[in-house]
């Protein structure tokens, strides 16, 4: 017995020999007279199985590491070597591009031995996923026809069922930049600034040449209260259609905007601002914006007070950040 044990090291020894050389038929033969002489060993298994990884034989890598594992259990081996064979069966998914796989058994390996290097290739497997996952959720064509559903919704004045659809759109063909202006536009007209600012950036990453992203991001702007970037949105729409009268009143509002005081008090002398400041209904909203934004939120589903709320932020007599 002894004797099969001191033979089967000097075989394992010539196999790792010839596996540095590159020469895997060699290893390979050497690995198995040891696997005979000691078939205990779970080294030579995953010995063997980085031979079948080397060459690119993963089924027989995943196999002989599957059988490394379940003899590791059976003899209670270090984890460490369980782990390692977990780990390669891991890097055996990754090179057939199979990441759902690679993640698991990279979970597996971590859950008996916390390497950083394991970790590092979970975290590459998850985003190699997530990638693909993402890419073959792509569809230009569902893309627009959940985009001419966000249409209907927003010419219903739901908004919030328009981003419902424009955001399918934008999962369904995430490079389309008109699906950011229009959702951009249905957050305008819930208030929500900050977003519809964020959407019409990635709609002009996407096409700088799209004016309404910039007329869009112009007016975002404005009711956040910067107008000096929102006078460069607008000039920066103007230079791509110089007659558009969108941006040119947006830029007229930007000039304006150097004496805000004076513009509000021109503001509250229009009879249409008088009658929405003057409407009982539209008082106690207007407390309730300062105490309870979440209110605001419920009351701008009806188009018709979303439309005064618009009014009064245009001409400033209110202001969101």
């Amino acid at each position: 017995m002894a004797a099969d044990m001191q033979k089967a090291i000097e075989e394992k020894e010539k196999g790792n020999a010839a596996y540095a050389k590159k020469d895997f038929e060699t290893a390979l033969k050497h690995y198995d007279e040891a696997i005979k002489l000691d078939p205990a060993n779970i080294a030579l298994l995953t010995n063997k199985a980085a031979v079948y990884f080397e060459q690119a034989a993963w089924k027989n890598c995943i196999d002989l590491c599957e059988q490394a594992v379940e003899k590791g259990r059976e003899q209670r081996v270090d984890y460490k070597i369980i782990a390692k064979a977990l780990a390669r069966m891991g890097n055996a998914y990754m090179k057939q591009q199979d990441y759902e796989n690679a993640v698991k058994y990279f979970n597996k390996s971590l859950t008996e031995h916390r390497n950083p290097d394991v970790v590092t290739k979970k975290n590459e497997a998850e985003k190699l996923l997530k990638d693909k996952q993402r890419l073959a959720y792509i569809d230009p064509q569902k893309s627009l026809e959940e985009k001419e559903k966000g249409n209907e919704y927003f010419k219903k004045g739901d908004f919030p069922g328009a981003i419902k659809h424009y955001s399918e759109a934008v999962k369904r063909n995430p490079d389309d930049a008109k699906l950011y202006s229009n959702r951009a536009a249905c957050y305008t007209k819930l208030l929500e600034f900050q977003l519809a600012l964020k959407d019409c950036e990635e709609c002009i990453r996407l096409d700088p040449n799209f004016i309404k992203g910039h007329i869009r991001k112009g007016h975002a702007l404005m009711a956040l209260k910067d107008s000096a970037k929102a006078e460069s949105s607008f000039r920066k729409a103007l230079e791509l259609d110089p007659k558009n009268e969108e941006a040119k009143d947006g830029l007229l509002k930007c000039l304006k905007g150097s004496d805000p005081e004076a513009r509000r008090k021109r503001a509250l002398q229009d009879p249409e601002i008088q009658q929405i400041l003057g409407d009982p209904a539209m008082q106690m909203i207007l407390q309730q914006m300062q105490s309870n934004p979440e209110a605001l939120r419920e009351h701008l589903q009806n188009p018709d007070i979303a439309g005064k709320i618009q009014k009064l932020l245009e001409s400033e007599i209110i202001g969101i950040r």
